[in-house]
């Protein structure tokens, strides 16, 4: 048999050396593409196992304990993105559901645990639910905010301010303005630029809420180093406020036949004083002034509800209360 010159022939011995070599790594690959603990995800997982177990139960509190949410809200929710987090089967494997990852997104928020505890609850690999998490919440982001936090119309102003004045007997409020520090890891290479004066590294929410503590215009992302008055100048709430951009309805008077005047924000002494902003008087013009301390009063009671709106917010939601294992860069800063 003629195997031709002996050059040729080694370098066929040599090409078919590299494909075997191809393959047998191709073929490594896949037997570690899932890591062996996670192989029964859909018999070990614990999407597969409580998660369907507290969804049969005719009692729904446990469900609320663990996704705070109801099953209602629960479904309504995914039938909203179910269609932006679906992902396709390949000829390897199946892909993970769009409830099962909606659930590993509404459990980190619950409860603030680290990807590598849910990766081990749910047996996922430890990116996997990262990618995840980022994802389902952008999504929901997206989706979910205009519907909860639409663009305020007139009536809406008008509502929020009757809301004030009945409830918390503060008349002409447009809402409460504060901000809150959201715990984070040093960022890498980040210098002081989050380092705020509580002695932490933190992004800071800023909120509008109105007399119902319910959200109505947010601004997060800003540096922790940075004051509540400097965020708020150059958030978008700010700057739509300053222009008269919010659809604000025209000065309103407090009594009858009495001279009109704008409706306002109420905020701490954190924030600059403006003709659409109170903020309480300084100690030194409180003193033997009664109408100046009955003013403060007033304006501390108003502004303390979003002080518990934050407080709602955290209780529910434990992410809040831990230290954040992101770095900021995976969140846009977002303004609503």
């Amino acid at each position: 048999m003629d195997l031709g010159s002996s050059d040729e022939y080694e370098e066929e011995i040599e090409e078919a050396c590299v494909a075997i070599m191809c393959i047998e790594a191709h073929c490594k690959r896949r037997s570690v593409w899932v890591h062996e603990i996670n192989l029964n995800r859909e018999n070990d997982g614990e999407y597969h196992t409580l998660i369907k177990i507290l969804e049969k139960e005719e009692n729904s509190d446990r469900f609320h304990m663990y996704f705070r949410m109801s099953k209602n809200q629960f479904n309504y929710l995914h039938d909203l993105i179910k269609d932006k987090i679906r992902k396709i089967d390949s000829k390897f494997r199946r892909a993970i559901g769009t409830k099962e990852r909606l659930a590993v997104c509404l459990r980190f928020l619950a409860t603030g645990n680290s990807f590598r505890s849910l990766g081990f609850s749910y047996k996922m690999g430890f990116s996997t639910v990262r990618s995840i998490i980022y994802e389902v919440c952008e999504v929901i982001g997206k989706m979910l905010g205009p519907i909860v936090m639409p663009p305020p119309t007139e009536e809406t102003w008008r509502t929020i301010t009757e809301g004030y004045k009945n409830i918390w007997n503060f008349p002409n409020c447009l809402g409460a303005l504060d901000g809150k520090h959201i715990n984070i890891r040093c960022p890498i290479n980040s210098g002081s630029d989050f380092y705020n004066y509580k002695g932490n590294y933190s992004i800071v929410l800023l909120a509008l809420v109105d007399a119902n503590y319910k959200f109505i215009a947010i601004d997060v992302g800003s540096y922790g180093r940075n004051s509540d008055g400097a965020i708020f100048s150059n958030s978008q709430l700010g700057k739509s406020l300053a222009s008269k951009s919010m659809n604000v309805p025209h000065d309103k008077p407090l009594v009858e036949g009495g001279e009109a005047l704008p409706l306002v924000i109420v905020g701490d002494e954190a924030f600059p004083l403006k003709n659409y902003l109170l903020r309480p008087y300084s100690r030194q013009n409180i003193a033997g002034n009664e109408a100046n301390k009955i003013f403060n009063y007033r304006l501390s009671r108003a502004r303390r509800v979003v002080e518990n709106a934050f407080g709602i917010l955290s209780a529910r939601w434990r992410i809040f209360l831990r230290y954040m294992e992101v770095q900021p860069d995976k969140g846009l800063r977002a303004r609503k």
